[in-house]
């Protein structure tokens, strides 16, 4: 089992930065990509970037150059520094471990954070 904690939402001004941190528990070693999703009011979850352990990453087209996703090994802590915050951004962000071999096919998820981004 891996348990997943995110903090670091909040409510801030069009323009404006954040960052999300994501803290793993439990079963660590057996993570090899994390990520971030994202769930805004009516519309579908949205995947909006990824990491690997050796630090290769992705991320949505919405976000690029806008948000970086990094990791810290050492702590099993991956970050979201999102920045030029628009208001489509507004979302509740959800900190993910996909399924794969390492974790048996399960998959893990946070409680999930809140970014709102108003004027």
């Amino acid at each position: 089992q891996v348990q997943l904690v995110e903090s670091g939402g909040g409510l801030v001004q069009p323009g404006g930065s954040l960052r999300l941190s994501c803290a793993a528990s439990g079963n660590t070693f057996s993570i090899s990509v994390m990520g971030w999703y994202r769930r805004a009011p009516g519309k579908q979850r949205e995947l909006v970037a990824t990491i690997t352990s050796t630090g290769r990453t992705t991320y949505a087209d919405s976000v690029k150059g806008r948000f970086t996703i990094s990791r810290d090994n050492a702590r099993n802590t991956v970050y979201l520094q999102m920045n030029t915050l628009k208001p489509e951004d507004t979302a509740v962000y959800y900190c993910n471990v996909p399924p794969s071999l390492g974790t048996r096919g399960y998959e893990f998820w946070g409680q999930g954070t809140q970014v709102t981004v108003f004027s």
